[in-house]
């Protein structure tokens, strides 16, 4: 950041009264600018015994497999952001369940929410960053094209959990959570 957004004047990085960080700072007319992590949201899309999944149409990754997810826009909740994504790259409905996964990637400046998430019908369609939509069983999933450590490691622990019969709506699974290092790609 070089400019305010406030007043449009230069920016300095340093340390302001009452705080511990260095931020971007306006010397014109004060204003502070905090830089922080975005929310990357998505969903377990779930039919049956099938997960779906969305081919990249878009870098990064491009061509390889994940689950819908995006950024989560201003003004719209974590569930509700993740119900959106799965539309827009999927054309699925679902209904919306319990956040499952909550993967920190601090050197990508993100937070990566992932919620289980029902299918009533198998309708979906590819979206404009979808090359194309699948479901697949387990036995099916193309570990080796998965697009990013956040979406294997949310599928691996969602079929450990599946075979260890911790997902029917009477057990009682906590949130995972992960921090993925920087020497992974997302």
């Amino acid at each position: 950041m070089k400019f305010c957004s406030n007043c449009a004047s230069p920016v300095t990085i340093k340390v302001p009264a009452d705080d511990s960080r260095e931020r971007h700072v306006c010397e014109s007319c004060g204003m502070i600018h905090y830089l922080n992590p975005r929310n990357v949201v998505g969903s377990i899309p779930i039919y049956g015994d099938q997960v779906l999944l969305c081919k990249r149409a878009i870098e990064p990754r491009l061509g390889y497999w994940t689950l819908p997810a995006g950024f989560m826009e201003l003004g719209e909740s974590t569930s509700a952001g993740a119900a959106r994504e799965t539309q827009e790259e999927a054309g699925a409905s679902v209904e919306i369940g319990p956040l499952y996964s909550l993967l920190n990637v601090p050197h990508a400046e993100q937070v990566h929410l992932f919620y289980l998430a029902q299918m009533h019908q198998p309708d979906f369609c590819a979206g404009e960053e979808s090359l194309e939509v699948a479901l697949f069983y387990e036995h099916e999933i193309p570990w080796q094209e998965i697009a990013f450590p956040t979406v294997k490691q949310t599928l691996e622990w969602f079929f450990a959990d599946r075979a260890a019969g911790l997902l029917h709506p009477d057990a009682m699974i906590a949130v995972r959570t992960r921090d993925i290092l920087r020497t992974e790609k997302i």
